[in-house]
C-alpha cells in the first residue's frame, strides 16, 4: 500500500517503537534487556512482518537518519562531558580507569588474534574491534560513532549481533564486579580509600545529586527556547564538521567528520554556557534510539539466521576481551594495592559506562564513589571514540 511506504508513516512507526520499548523497560521483566536492544528487536519484527520497509527495500528516510540524525545524537550526548570536573574523581579512580582502558585495547587485540578476526568476521573485523574498543572504554556513543564511519550500521545482521553480544557481556561483567570486590577482600584486604570529592569540605552535595539524577532519568524540563537552541546547535555543528572534513579531503588529509563533530562537542562542553544548555540528554537519547530503530529495520530474519557461527565468534571475541581487561585491571590494582571497590567501579565505568558504574557504587555501599563513577564514565565517553578509531586503524 502507498500509505505504508510513506516516510511519515515509517517515521511514526519508528517513534512508537521507541515508546513501546521504553514502556517495556520500565514496566516489565524485559528491563534487563535495555531500551537500545528492545528498539532493535521490536523494529526488526515489524520490518520482517513487512509493516515497514526492511534492508532489501530501504527508503531514503533510513539514509537520512544514518547521515544526519545519528551524528547529531552523538553531539548532543557529548555536550554533558565537563572535563574540568574529572579532578574530583581522585587520582586512584582515574589511574584505574586508565589501566582499564589499556586492558580493553589489549583485550581487543588478543580477542581478534584468538578468533582469527580477518577470516572469521570478514572485512569489517577491524571496525568491530574499534567499536568494542569504544564501547568498553566509553559506551554506546563511541560504539555508534565508529560503526557510522565504517558503515557497519548498514550490515544489519553483523551490527545487531554485535549489540546483542555487547549486552550479554556488559550484564555479565556487572555481576562479576559486584561479587569480585567482596571475594578479593576476604583474601587480600584493602583499606577503603575515600575519594577526593567526598573528603573535600568544599564539595557540593547538590551538584552530586543533580548529576546522579541526570544519569538515573533521561528526563529534562524543556521550553521552546531550549529546544530551538539545541536543535539549531546540533544542525550547525554537523554542517561545520562536514565542511571541515571536505576541506581536509581537498588537501589530501582524511579526517572523519564524526571525529571533528566529537571534538567540537567536547570543546563546547567545557564552556559553561553550552554545558548548561537543556535538552541535550533527552534529544541525544531519543535520536540514538531512532538510529537504532533503523538498525532493527535493516536486520532481516532471513539474514539473521545466518549469523549462527558469526554470533559465536563475536561472543568468544568479546569474552576474551573482557577477561583480558579484567586480568590487567584487577592484576595491576592488586600490585598497586588499590581499594578493590575503586578498581571494580573503574572497570565497570569502562565496560558499562557511567550509569552501570553508578549502580555498582550503590550496590557496594560506597556513596563517596557515586560522583567519581559518573565522572570517569564521562571521561570514557570523551576518549572512547578516539581510541576506537586508533584500534580500528591499527588492526
Amino acid at each position: 500500500m502507498e500509505v505504508l511506504a510513506s516516510p511519515l508513516f515509517i517515521l511514526a512507526v519508528l517513534c512508537f517503537n521507541i515508546v513501546i520499548s521504553e514502556w517495556l523497560v520500565r514496566r516489565t521483566f524485559l528491563r534487563h534487556l535495555g531500551t537500545a536492544l528492545l528498539v532493535i528487536l521490536v523494529t526488526a519484527i515489524l520490518a520482517n512482518l513487512r509493516v515497514i520497509p526492511s534492508a532489501s527495500n530501504a527508503p531514503p528516510l533510513y539514509d537520512i537518519i544514518f547521515s544526519y540524525i545519528a551524528p547529531i545524537a552523538i553531539f548532543y550526548l557529548l555536550l554533558e562531558v565537563n572535563l574540568r570536573n574529572l579532578k574530583q574523581a581522585g587520582l586512584p579512580m582515574l589511574l584505574m580507569f586508565a589501566i582499564g582502558a589499556i586492558g580493553t585495547m589489549a583485550g581487543v587485540y588478543t580477542g581478534m588474534w584468538a578468533v582469527s578476526g580477518r577470516e572469521s568476521i570478514g572485512p569489517s573485523y577491524n571496525a568491530i574491534g574499534g567499536m568494542f574498543t569504544g564501547t568498553y572504554i566509553g559506551g554506546s556513543i563511541n560504539f555508534n560513532a565508529v560503526a557510522l564511519h565504517y558503515e557497519v550500521n548498514k550490515e544489519g545482521t553483523l551490527y545487531a549481533g554485535s549489540v546483542a553480544v555487547d549486552n550479554i557481556i556488559t550484564t555479565s561483567w556487572m555481576v562479576v564486579t559486584i561479587v569480585l570486590p567482596k571475594v578479593l577482600s576476604r583474601f587480600y584486604y584493602r583499606e577503603p580509600k575515600t575519594s577526593q570529592l567526598a573528603a573535600s569540605e568544599e564539595s557540593k552535595p547538590a551538584v552530586s545529586e543533580e548529576m546522579m539524577n541526570k544519569h538515573n532519568h533521561d528526563a529534562e524540563t524543556l521550553s521552546p527556547l531550549d529546544l530551538g537552541i539545541m536543535i539549531g546547535l546540533g544542525l550547525a555543528a554537523l554542517l561545520v564538521s562536514n565542511l571541515l572534513s571536505s576541506l581536509f579531503s581537498g588537501v589530501g588529509v582524511t579526517v572523519p567528520s564524526i571525529l571533528i563533530l566529537t571534538t567540537m562537542a567536547l570543546v563546547l562542553a567545557q564552556i559553561p554556557l553550552f554545558h548548561r544548555l537543556k535538552g541535550g540528554r533527552v534529544l541525544g537519547m531519543f535520536t540514538v534510539y531512532l538510529f537504532l530503530a533503523v538498525i532493527g529495520a535493516y536486520c532481516e530474519f532471513a539474514a539473521l539466521a545466518e549469523i549462527g557461527s558469526l554470533g559465536v565468534t563475536l561472543l568468544i571475541f568479546a569474552t576474551i576481551l573482557v577477561l583480558v581487561h579484567g586480568a590487567i585491571t584487577f592484576g595491576l590494582g592488586a600490585a598497586l594495592k588499590q581499594d578493590w571497590n575503586i578498581v571494580a567501579i573503574a572497570s565497570q565505568a569502562n565496560i558499562g559506562g557511567s550509569t552501570s558504574a553508578l549502580a555498582l557504587a550503590r550496590s557496594l555501599d560506597r556513596p563517596d564513589l557515586l560522583l567519581p563513577a559518573i565522572l570517569v564514565g564521562a571521561l570514557g565517553n570523551a576518549v572512547g571514540t578516539y581510541l576506537g578509531f586508533l584500534v580500528a586503524r591499527s588492526l
